[in-house]
């Protein structure tokens, strides 16, 4: 079998989901489908890039289309259809999966060469929530008609968590052959990292580690100021985004320099060493464009105990056991996460057992190999139903 991946951005961009589909493509080789991959360069360049990614001892095709612009975090690439077609007719792929949201999907729809394969649509994010702005709303009303056509033709649609596909309006309509498919986490990738790392002096300040892209919806604005609240706590924050000058000047501004450290994005390895030197992991978004939450699947692979925002709708809360694997506090409150890191400071043990529940659902539930059993399902639903584009699979 022979599956086609359209994505946003590839590993070793900095980026859960991409991190996911490098994981999702290096499982499914143990499983006899070979993968390629068509996304975007992840910075500005007139340049496509034709690489092969190497990875557990299997290789990968992976396009990476030039990039000429962004607009509302859209990549704008004139290339991508070319690119499509060219690789649908080179690799010969027996299924279509596209990641959305991504615009440069669309090009499917108009190609009679992709039309002709079965599509399976993974929904990792609405698009909309209730905290865009005007400009993203007035470019989903041109958005919105393609997106129900690429969920109208596709064969399945995977949602990650119930609850997520349970609140998203677009697929409302599309129930019916919806399937929940959680996203997973290749812990090999840190097997080496954290090999090498001495975590035996635990520092006594409770260390809090945040790791993702610094914007809006993740509500780092809303840690900061817990940390501002607790007196015996330090802050680590992984990531670069377009609010990392107005954090950095919040955290002047309450006089809490010596509580919070921004590392800017990290390899692998050095965030290994941030995870086993944390005491817990926190997520405080504040949207459900925060639709799953990787990070919490690596804290629990950590062995850590988490803090996350209950955001109604999101897959945050479902991965997390209130009170079980970690705490769940009320969004975009700073009270309530204070409150949260105050009573995980003061009792180490709670802290420890939640960390150790958290690895066993880990084990049990999300590691990688668990989580693509539910692709190769959908996947060998869908095959058997075509006949092979000539992709090397047989029914």
């Amino acid at each position: 079998m022979k599956v086609l991946h359209i994505g946003k951005y590839f590993s070793p961009f900095s980026g859960g989901l991409e991190n996911y589909l490098r994981d999702a493509m290096v499982a499914l080789a143990q499983r006899g489908v070979d993968s390629a991959a068509l996304v975007h360069r992840h910075s500005l360049s007139l340049k496509t890039s034709k690489e092969t990614f190497n990875a557990a001892g299997h290789t990968f095709p992976v396009v990476r289309t030039a990039m000429w612009a962004k607009l509302l975090f859209a990549p704008i690439s004139p290339g991508f259809p070319w690119h499509l077609q060219r690789l649908v007719k080179s690799f010969r792929p027996d299924i279509l999966h596209l990641h959305l949201p991504n615009p440069s999907a669309f090009w499917a729809l108009l190609l009679p060469s992709a039309r002709r394969i079965p599509w399976v649509v993974h929904w990792h994010a609405d698009v909309i929530t209730s905290r865009q702005g005007w400009p993203l709303k007035l470019f989903y009303r041109l958005y919105r008609p393609f997106e129900r056509a690429l969920l109208k033709r596709a064969k399945v649609i995977i949602a990650t968590s119930l609850p997520y596909r349970d609140s998203s309006i677009p697929l409302q309509p599309w129930l019916a052959k919806c399937q929940v498919v959680p996203l997973g986490v290749d812990a090999d990738r840190f097997v080496e990292s954290t090999s090498k790392v001495d975590s035996s002096c635990e520092p006594a300040p409770l260390q809090v580690l945040a790791v993702g892209r610094l914007t809006y919806y993740k509500g780092f604005r809303y840690l900061i100021e817990a940390a501002a609240r607790v007196t015996n706590i330090h802050v680590n924050l992984v990531g670069h985004g377009d609010q990392v000058k107005e954090l950095k000047a919040l955290v002047t501004s309450l006089d809490i320099l010596d509580r919070v450290t921004f590392h800017g994005l990290l390899s692998d390895a050095r965030l290994a060493q941030q995870m086993i030197q944390a005491d817990c992991i926190c997520l405080p978004s504040i949207e459900r464009t925060e639709a799953f939450g990787l990070v919490l699947l690596e804290a629990m692979y950590f062995g850590k105990a988490t803090v996350v925002s209950d955001v109604p709708g999101s897959g945050m809360g479902w991965v997390i056991d209130d009170g079980v694997t970690g705490l769940k506090v009320e969004p975009a409150a700073a009270d309530a996460l204070a409150a949260a890191f105050a009573r995980l400071g003061a009792n180490r043990a709670e802290l420890a057992r939640m960390g150790e529940r958290g690895k066993q659902k880990f084990d049990r539930q999300f590691e990688i190999n668990h989580a693509i059993e539910g692709l190769m399902e959908v996947y060998q639903q869908i095959v058997p139903a075509h006949s092979s584009t000539g992709g090397g699979f047989s029914p």
